[in-house]
């Protein structure tokens, strides 16, 4: 059985949050969560700030329970957005720019409700109130808000198990890719920035964490100018191909309308958790393509934002255009694309260190050209990509199970929702029929 009913009904209230008084102390203090916290249906608490318990008191109907939902109440393009809140209990609170749905377990399962509020943030969108930059989301409209839903409590809690379980599973594959990502970064700083193995060896002691045959690749001595004896400074400009991109009119729909080619822009990279390009939001036509200098560049390109800001950074796992906000680089054998990706992330305050502009910070080409590089031999670029190689491939291969994953979600959602499809109790949430 299935009903449509109001979210009111399926709470037990409704409320916006307090209006903080900010500490930086930890001690009688509680975090405070701002619209920054909730974004890609997720609660983050590095933007969260913390409320002084002396100044400020948390009523009971304020102070966070796990599973509450959380929605963005103002601003255009954050109003609407909804997460759900994972964490302990009574721990946290939220400002009066966000408002807290608690749902009663007595008649919806808290999980599934969380994510049939998740399935409605585009309705929720759409009940801004008032002008431009002014805009706020009113608590009835909240209230009121239709949903349809599953009437059976354990069929609600077998769906949301099954859901959970996707999420949980994406979940474990980014913070593998995260650590992944660290070892590989840590053993570029330890090879080219430290150069731990020249040290090393110039003490008379083997390389630590590494086979004879690599450790063999490595002076064991430093030139006058300071680097590894054998390698040499160059400057970024002579060893990669740098491109830039374009943006044909948007105006002419020969160029976009039924377009089948990636065309980049950097917000394509902004909410990226591995700088890792597999999708863009845009695709361009041939007609379009013909419009930008630098053309469809190849998979394995790396690119950098420029512009708006200066730094997102990711190696494209397909053929991509980009607009004029990048800085594309094709990289050569002796400078790999990974080898330069791990050196743009160490080199980034230099990088953004030659950026100009007043309305907003951007490294032109001209300015990037020029930032040194260290080049070591190309036997030592080698042995880094047989090591880093296999660990990028395992990022990739992750994101794209999360996209699988994420896929499979989205399709499936307001199916098992409704309803309309059910999750199998024999299955022990692994199965839908």
């Amino acid at each position: 059985m299935k009903s449509e009913v109001t979210v009111e009904s399926l709470s037990l209230h409704v409320n916006r949050g307090i209006t903080p008084k900010y500490t930086e102390s930890t001690e009688d203090s509680i975090i405070v969560l701002n619209q920054k916290c909730i974004r890609d249906f997720k609660v983050s608490l590095v933007p969260s700030r913390r409320n002084d318990l002396n100044k400020r008191k948390i009523t009971e109907g304020k102070a966070l329970k796990k599973f509450d939902v959380l929605i963005n109440s103002t601003g255009v393009g954050t109003l609407g957005r909804v997460a759900q809140y994972f964490g302990d209990n009574d721990s946290a609170t939220v400002d009066s720019h966000v408002t807290i749905v608690r749902s009663n377990p007595e008649i919806v399962d808290p999980i599934y409700f969380g994510y049939l509020m998740k399935s409605k943030q585009s309705v929720i969108e759409s009940f801004a109130e008032g002008s431009t930059g002014q805009t706020e989301l009113n608590r009835n409209s909240v209230k009121e808000l239709l949903v349809e839903i599953v009437n059976d409590l354990p069929t609600q809690k077998r769906i949301a198990e099954f859901l959970l379980n996707i999420d949980e599973k994406i979940k474990t594959n980014t913070q593998t890719n995260q650590t992944l990502e660290q070892i590989a970064q840590a053993l570029f700083k330890s090879w080219f920035v430290d150069f731990d193995p020249v040290h090393a060896k110039a003490a008379g002691n083997a390389p630590a964490h590494m086979d004879a045959q690599t450790a063999a690749l490595f002076p064991s001595s430093f030139g006058d100018d300071g680097l590894p004896m054998g390698w040499h400074n160059s400057v970024i400009g002579d060893e990669v191909q740098i491109f830039g991109g374009g943006t044909p009119s948007t105006k002419e729909p020969a160029y976009w309308e039924g377009g089948e080619f990636n065309w980049c822009t950097p917000k394509d990279l902004s909410p990226l958790v591995s700088p890792v390009l597999l999708n863009t939001s845009r695709k361009i036509t041939e007609s379009g393509l013909k419009k930008i200098s630098s053309g469809l560049l190849p998979a394995g390109t790396l690119l950098m934002s420029s512009r708006a800001p200066v730094g997102y950074l990711a190696i494209s796992q397909i053929p991509v255009a980009v607009n004029q906000g990048f800085i594309a680089m094709k990289c050569t054998k002796r400078l790999s694309n990974l080898y330069t990706l791990f050196w743009c992330e160490q080199n980034m305050e230099k990088i953004k260190n030659n950026a100009g502009g007043s309305a907003f910070a951007e490294i032109s080409k001209t300015n990037f050209k020029p930032i040194p590089v260290i080049c070591p031999n190309e036997e030592i670029i080698t042995a880094l990509n047989s090591y880093i190689e296999p660990v990028f491939s395992k990022v990739v291969s992750n994101l794209k199970e999360n996209q699988t994953l994420a896929e499979l979600r989205d399709t499936l959602l307001p199916k098992l929702l409704s309803g309309e499809i059910t999750v199998d109790a024999s299955a022990e949430t692994t199965g839908v029929v």
